[in-house]
């Protein structure tokens, strides 16, 4: 049986969603790899519309969930309608939206808090020991939702970052844009991407050693 593993988007742009790039990266990875793939988003107006040519903001609103159907060729969960019992694992692509529309860590550093679909998704993970994969800024929204269980997870070497992380109740390690951070005991698995590389092909190979490393551990 193949195994499922959901993805988590947050719409569609590095600026106020998913970063394409990345999200892209883990869906031809979890294809090469045989899995069977559930995409999911919140259902909810993204905190802001940014302009991607001129990085302003814009006077607009746009829903989490529609804009994520445009990286996910039109069909994506809404993330309240799925539990860990959907799936055999979880990955979460970074982008900014992971920081303002999954949390609001973007806004509030680590006094931030996450939406509750997704706070209740990942502790049910967490619970039922099923992996979660996290990239880019990701891993501090990750943080966020578990910092109680003191995870360690990387989002490269960007100091403001891991201290926010580390003062939510993380344990930040330093890793290259090549490489993976991995939390054996919570079976989690992080990696900086752009939180680091300044190129596609300088966050492909960490992306893909997530993705591996994440198939691995499904149970």
């Amino acid at each position: 049986m193949k195994k499922k593993v959901g993805v988590l988007l947050s719409g569609c742009g590095v600026f106020d969603g998913a970063e394409i790039h990345e999200a892209v990266l883990t869906l031809l990875f979890l294809d090469q790899a045989g899995a069977d793939v559930l995409c999911m988003a919140p259902d909810m107006d993204q905190a802001h519309v940014i302009d991607h040519l001129t990085q302003q903001e814009m006077d607009q609103k746009r829903n989490v969930r529609v804009e994520s159907a445009r990286i996910a060729r039109g069909h994506v969960e809404n993330v309240q309608d799925v539990s860990a019992a959907d799936i055999d694992a979880l990955i979460i692509p970074g982008g900014f939206g992971a920081a303002k529309n999954l949390s609001d860590f973007a806004f509030k550093g680590p006094d931030a808090t996450v939406f509750a679909p997704v706070q209740r998704l990942i502790e049910e993970m967490i619970a039922a020991q099923k992996p979660i994969g996290a990239l880019c800024i990701a891993p501090a929204t990750l943080t966020c939702a578990i910092g109680a269980k003191h995870p360690m997870v990387t989002i490269g070497q960007d100091a403001a970052t891991a201290a926010g992380i580390e003062t939510m109740g993380g344990r930040h390690q330093l890793t290259a844009v090549d490489d993976i951070c991995v939390d054996p005991e919570l079976r989690l698995v992080t990696t900086p991407a752009y939180m680091l590389g300044s190129g596609i092909k300088d966050v492909v190979v960490g992306i893909e050693k997530l993705v591996k490393k994440v198939m691995e551990m499904i149970d």
